[in-house]
């Protein structure tokens, strides 16, 4: 006291003085309890510090977690790193008395955990130790234990991850033996504690994320308003961004230097962009990397190669698909990493199974590592390759039987990866597996109206074969030199010189189908005007003639669509004996699906040609036997309609309606859409015929709006036909005109067949006819005539044809002309 006295000019406080007085043992008084001695005054709220930025998303995950939190012992919050889970904890604990915030990020050891408890709660170890005082206590589970079980408090464990096993175990102590106490962890995975409610932390929602990237973004850029306003860039970078808060905040962070857009197209390399993170926040939250890195460090071997192998899936897959393409124990090994919050997982669309993915951000990361283990992710690329062929394999034929059902959906669901496994095959000049895989996805790909995207992988296939063809047979170049070869390849040109290897070459039935296939596609989906030059023709009848010599090659699909070619190339008009002849080769060599199709594709030619259902009796009744046998749902879909046309042409219009509807609900059940809006169209024209204009109108809008929906040009350009043809009854000639332009226009992006184009000039002539008078109707007319001559056109259209061009000239007074044209 002198000391202080003289030298400081002070008094010891009466802090000192007591411990002075305690030290000397006077007073006698009762020495506190440790944890009692430790504990923060009774005044004092917990440690959750305000954030310095705004809460944005979330609120009804907020609300329900707020609610929970009164009735709960443990509730962790789960989801993979940069999901938010630390904020939402926080906002959940701020404003209670007693919510203590525990940090167990900076920890490199499990055994500090109850030391980062104790510290967070102010219970530090710093009382100083007597001879004969009650020994302080240096167990902090026991002093956590003594401090908490007579306090009601909430306890927040951020980051849990990677001291998992301590932080489980502590818990459970602590909540045993402390009724008072909830505990709200977050973690990339769940503690295993009994009684644990465990909540996923899902990404934003688009809207979610969208709105953080503008909060973040106006605390950027002053002119966040005008950079925002391409909505598109932003939603793609959000969307690609799997809706993480961190990786958006990061993305933000970027609009110092860059646009919306120009972030958006630098999101393939997202790891080298999204570094600009806060300077106070642990390293490992600053970039993006770093985030996925700390995953990456907390999983054992197994899980790093199964995570590697995964990266080849896109899409998603299922437990079955893991296990074929996983070297170790997938489902054990799945459940870790889904654990984890590195697998997403949730139930398929059917509910029959879980199904698996990774978040774009974890994708392309494990792709990363997979590059660095190129062994591996070679054998997994060839597993993935073979696990899909032989998917697509199976599928196919029950696409076509009662049970097509569930593989049109299992199709679907697979069909990115699909893609993956045929761009594989293709890159790695593989054509039998690119063939095998694209010949098998075929007729999904006409049913399900992807038949462009099909034109497109088999044009690869076939220019693959070409490009392979002028190595000769040799070591096969590199990846970069076959892609460009295979680009530039001249595929039809391959097969017309001889240069594709010819009968001889040991794929030329794999090749012939796969050209027959993309020959239908094409037909369904390239501009008529110049698709069938000479040298395409040529093309078509060199593949046509390799079919039609039958066998049971012929009798099974591709093959056996050979005769829908006459209808293009044929030379001797002879279209009716190549569908007899079809139809013998499939009785056969064929089942009873094939039967049916190409009696279905006799029945059609049948009608093309000649414009009336007379002679199809026998073949239509044995259709129907058939395809309720058979069960495809797109072969009853279409016996309906030719019933239906049956029906109309002979004026039973109750009839026609009736197996219009029925073809119409059939189709639908299977996803044939492309058949939707013809269907509906023909319901329509049913109305007209009755004289119901305006529920023919009203129907056709519907057909308008199902061939817009599901991209059906020659569809759509029958619907504007109808409605111009309505427009000329009502004596709207403008209004045709401007309808007619359309179909017409719709055509040119379509493959319409000549019957139809023959209809359609007939309405330009009458609405010419209203617009210019009979005399200006007449030539249009007549260049239609000769048109639907020369194309070999159905008897009734080119009757209806000469019927209105007799009706011009009585309407120009040439009575005469018009009675020698009828006769």
């Amino acid at each position: 006291r002198r000391t202080l006295a003289e030298g400081l000019g002070t008094e010891p406080g009466p802090r000192l003085r007591a411990l002075h007085a305690e030290l000397l043992g006077t007073g006698g008084a009762r020495r506190p309890t440790p944890a009692a001695e430790r504990a923060p005054s009774g005044g004092r709220k917990g440690n959750i510090r305000p954030r310095l930025t705004t809460f944005v998303g979330r609120e009804l995950e907020l609300d329900a977690l707020r609610s929970e939190l009164p009735g709960a012992r443990l509730v962790t919050l789960t989801g993979p790193g940069g999901s938010g889970k630390t904020r939402l904890a926080e906002e959940a604990a701020a404003g209670l008395e007693q919510a203590w915030l525990v940090e167990l990020a900076p920890l490199d050891r499990p055994e500090a955990v109850p030391g980062a408890v104790v510290n967070a709660l102010g219970l530090r170890e710093t009382v100083l130790l007597t001879g004969d005082r009650p020994a302080v206590q240096d167990d902090p589970v026991a002093l956590l234990v003594e401090y908490c079980a007579p306090r009601s408090q909430l306890l927040v464990l951020d980051n849990c991850e990677h001291v998992i096993g301590a932080a489980a175990r502590l818990v459970e102590t602590l909540l045993t033996r402390c009724p008072g106490l909830t505990v709200l962890a977050t973690s990339r995975e769940p503690l295993g504690v009994p009684g644990e409610s465990v909540r996923p932390v899902e990404p934003l929602t688009q809207e979610q994320a969208q709105r953080l990237f503008t909060a973040r973004a106006g605390a950027v850029r002053p002119d966040a308003d005008t950079v925002l306003r391409d909505e598109e860039a932003v939603a793609e970078i959000c969307r690609r961004l799997d809706g993480l808060p961190l990786a958006i905040e990061l993305a933000a962070a970027r609009l110092r230097l860059l646009t919306p857009r120009e972030i958006a197209d630098r999101l393939d390399d997202r790891f080298r962009l999204l570094t600009s993170g806060s300077r106070t926040v642990l390293p490992r939250q600053q970039t993006l990397r770093a985030v996925v890195d700390w995953s990456w460090d907390l999983l054992d071997e197994a899980e790093r190669t199964l995570l590697r192998e995964l990266s080849v899936f896109a899409g998603g897959w299922d437990l079955a698909a893991a296990e074929a393409v996983g070297t170790g124990p997938a489902a054990d090994l799945l459940g870790a990493l889904v654990d984890k919050s590195l697998v997403v997982a949730g139930p398929g669309a059917d509910g029959s199974a879980m199904r698996y993915r990774l978040l774009e951000t974890i994708h392309e990361y494990a792709g990363e590592r997979a590059a660095e283990t190129p062994g591996l992710r070679d054998a997994a690329e060839r597993a993935h390759r073979a696990w899909a062929r032989a998917l697509a394999r199976e599928a196919d034929p029950q696409l076509r039987s009662a049970g097509q059902l569930p593989y049109i959906s299992r199709l679907e669901t697979e069909h990115d990866n699909i893609r993956a496994a045929l761009d594989r095959s293709l890159t790695a000049g593989d054509e039998p597996e690119a063939a095998a895989l694209a010949l098998a996805m075929g007729w999904f790909w006409w049913l399900r109206n992807y038949r462009h995207e099909g034109v497109r992988w088999l044009d690869r296939v076939l220019r693959l074969g070409t490009a392979l063809d002028v190595e000769g047979g040799g070591r096969a170049p590199g990846a970069d030199v076959l892609a460009r070869r295979t680009a530039a390849a001249d595929h039809v040109g391959a097969l017309l010189d001889g240069s594709g290897g010819g009968p001889t070459h040991p794929l030329h039935a794999s090749r012939m189908q796969v050209r027959m296939m993309h020959i239908l596609l094409t037909f369904e989906t390239a501009p008529r005007e110049g698709l069938l030059d000479e040298r395409m023709r040529r093309y078509v009848r060199r593949v046509r003639d390799h079919f039609a010599a039958g066998g049971p090659e012929a009798a099974r699909v591709p093959g056996l669509i050979w005769p829908l070619t006459e209808f293009f190339v044929s030379d001797s008009g002879d279209v009716q004996g190549s569908m007899d002849a079809s139809v013998a080769n499939c009785r056969a060599y064929g089942g009873e699906w094939e039967i049916a199709a190409s009696l279905m594709f006799r029945t059609h030619a049948v009608v093309d040609i000649s414009g009336t259902p007379a002679g199809i009796d026998a073949d239509l009744a044995e259709m129907r036997v058939l395809s309720r046998r058979v069960g495809d749902r797109l072969v009853e879909a279409q016996v309906c309609s030719a019933f239906g046309e049956a029906a109309m042409v002979r004026g039973r219009y109750e009839e026609a309606r009736a197996e219009y509807a029925e073809a119409l609900r059939l189709a639908e059940e299977v996803g044939a859409f492309a058949e939707a809006p013809f269907l509906i169209a023909r319901l329509a024209e049913i109305a007209y015929r009755e004289g119901d204009h305006g529920t023919a109108l009203g129907v056709l809008d519907e057909a308008g709006a199902a061939a817009d929906r599901y991209g059906v040009v020659d569809s759509k350009a029958f619907v504007l036909m109808l409605r111009a043809g309505l427009a000329v009854v009502d004596e709207e000639f403008a209004r045709a005109r401007v309808l007619w332009e359309a179909a017409r226009e719709e055509c040119l992006r379509g493959t319409p067949p000549p019957q139809f184009l023959a209809m359609l000039g007939l309405v330009d002539a009458l609405v010419t006819a209203g617009e210019s008078g009979p005399g200006a109707a007449l030539p249009v007319l007549t260049g239609t005539l000769r048109t639907a001559v020369e194309e070999r056109c159905a008897e009734l259209v080119l009757a209806t044809l000469v019927d209105s061009a007799a009706g011009l000239l009585s309407d120009l007074g040439d009575q005469a002309r018009a009675v020698r044209l009828l006769g």
